[in-house]
């Protein structure tokens, strides 16, 4: 029979969408075929809807929605800080998810004047854009730059390893961890696509005010 585990989704998920879900297997032992049980990640389509007005269809798993939000409006450049983020409310549509976002007067304006057609992707983050010049936005220079030791690296790998609950589960998502200069794991977020879990990392560091030395991993 299928396994009875919850199946619920984290933070921002919906009441009826979860981050992975139940399904039959057929194999074969000895030759005679047997039904076993597996869990896979979800993928669904989440709408990022600011001040109303659709931005961008991205394929994610539903967890972390919230943070997700911050950290693409940030990573993308629709807002330059995090209090120009309003609020972010998840709302289920049909066939998927909206996060409907509210953002400063100034950063709507912004967004509007870029009038950028952004193909969804889970990636490497360059397709949609319009240009070389979007593509390729100039990066502040860092202002610290920690050195981390060898043995604290396979620290922060181990702790990654363990921190990745659906992963563990369905064998199918990556993970994008903040870790201290001693290999303590600080925060990890998960999605089927990289770079949404590396845009809800970033959300989740921005919401929650972290301010210590630490790497991505």
């Amino acid at each position: 029979m299928i396994d009875e585990r919850p199946a619920t989704a984290r933070s921002g998920g919906g009441p009826a969408v979860t981050e992975s879900q139940p399904v039959w297997r057929l194999a074969l032992a000895g030759g005679a075929p047997v039904m076993t049980n597996e869990w896979l990640a979800n993928e669904v389509p989440v709408a990022l809807v600011y001040n109303g007005i659709t931005h961008v269809v991205m394929l994610a798993t539903p967890c972390d929605l919230e943070d997700f939000a911050l950290g693409f409006s940030l990573s993308e450049g629709i807002i330059d800080s995090a209090d120009e983020l309003r609020s972010c409310e998840v709302v289920e549509g049909c066939g998927g998810l909206e996060l409907q976002i509210e953002i400063s007067s100034r950063a709507f304006a912004g967004l509007k004047d870029q009038r950028r057609q952004l193909a969804g992707r889970t990636g490497c983050g360059l397709c949609g854009a319009e240009s070389l010049e979007h593509a390729m936005r100039p990066v502040a220079p860092l202002t610290q730059r920690p050195l981390v030791r060898l043995p604290h690296v396979a620290t922060a790998l181990d702790a990654l390893d363990a921190a990745q609950q659906i992963r563990n589960d369905t064998g199918a998502t990556h993970a994008a961890a903040w870790v201290d200069a001693d290999g303590q794991l600080q925060l990890c977020r998960e999605d089927v696509g990289r770079h949404n879990a590396l845009d809800k990392l970033i959300g989740a560091i921005r919401r929650q005010h972290l301010a210590l030395p630490a790497v991505l991993c």
